[in-house]
């Protein structure tokens, strides 16, 4: 199983930098990192963050996790997805959503919260046509290109790896068509498993091989020596954050506790089908790089080893 530390969305971005460093010494296999326009707590770009954090290291993975795909037009989100790719040595891999947590930033940037869905659906065909090196001829509802090709092209070829999060239907429509991860997050591990098979089923009807979609789950968590307290900060970090009470999702959804409770838990995603993870960890910004060596020298072992 690969790990993947997430930046978290509070984190000051002056910081990311040094966190990149951090996770590559510590061997994390990805680091992440998602973005808002707008959103309850400050929040960076991903493209902006990731490539800082792409200069300041040689190995780790950079993934955005998640790209809010609709609120850009789909050749800007091209061009600067390939140009991160370039920048990185072909290290960053593309995570997407359709947003929707905060509809004020998608009205804010000119998008019917509405039409976020059909937005993202539009913009994965063209990403993936002008990943590939097409002239790309398009009629679209929402943009129109007259045999227009990207270029520079993304060091990786055919794309850089798709990554699709969400954890309803449409969402893995999308990823059956267009995706080679999907990255459901707050989901018990039967749905992961669950939905990850139909997933994989949707990728068969449209002609692509069973095994094209790999499975990953996006994992807050609070760990700690003291489990009760890593529970409690959890529980505080993740409110503020999405200005929600979070403790019946938590109990269900969000790993919390020791080392090894929290071990435990990420084994029976590991089980479903879940072949990374990435951390993110719920705990104040002065507690992050403690928990994140915790979490890859006292949890991770076990799952690289499930």
């Amino acid at each position: 199983m690969r790990v993947g530390l997430m930046v978290p969305p509070q984190f000051d971005v002056g910081r990311v930098v040094p966190l990149a460093r951090r996770a590559e010494e510590l061997g994390y296999d990805l680091l992440a990192c998602g973005e808002h326009v707008f959103f309850h707590v400050p929040t960076p770009n991903a493209f902006v963050a990731l490539s800082a954090a792409a200069g300041a290291t040689s190995r780790i993975r950079l993934l955005s996790a998640t790209t809010v795909l609709p609120v850009y037009p789909a050749p800007l989100a091209a061009k600067m997805a390939a140009t991160l790719d370039g920048v990185s040595s072909g290290r960053f891999e593309l995570g997407v959503g359709i947003g929707g947590e905060y509809p004020a930033e998608l009205r804010a940037c000119g998008v019917d919260p509405a039409e976020r869905g059909a937005r993202t659906d539009e913009s994965l065909e063209l990403l993936v046509r002008l990943f590939a090196g097409e002239r790309v001829h398009h009629d679209g509802r929402f943009w129109q290109l007259d045999g227009q090709r990207l270029d520079p092209l993304p060091l990786q070829q055919p794309r850089p790896p798709i990554w699709v999060g969400g954890r309803r239907a449409p969402a893995m429509r999308r990823t059956a068509r267009f995706g080679d991860v999907w990255m459901p997050y707050m989901v018990a591990p039967e749905q992961l498993a669950t939905s990850l098979e139909q997933v994989r089923a949707g990728a068969e009807a449209h002609g692509r091989p069973h095994d094209a979609v790999c499975g990953a789950l996006f994992c807050w968590a609070g760990v700690g020596t003291d489990g009760r307290r890593a529970h409690r900060t959890a529980l505080e970090v993740l409110g503020r954050i999405y200005q929600q009470d979070f403790a019946a999702l938590a109990e269900r959804y969000v790993p919390t506790g020791t080392p090894a409770q929290v071990a435990a838990r990420l084994a029976e995603y590991a089980a479903a089908g879940a072949e990374t993870v990435i951390f993110a960890p719920a705990c104040p910004d002065d507690e992050v790089e403690p928990a994140a060596e915790m979490f890859i020298h006292e949890v991770a072992p076990a799952l690289v080893a499930a």
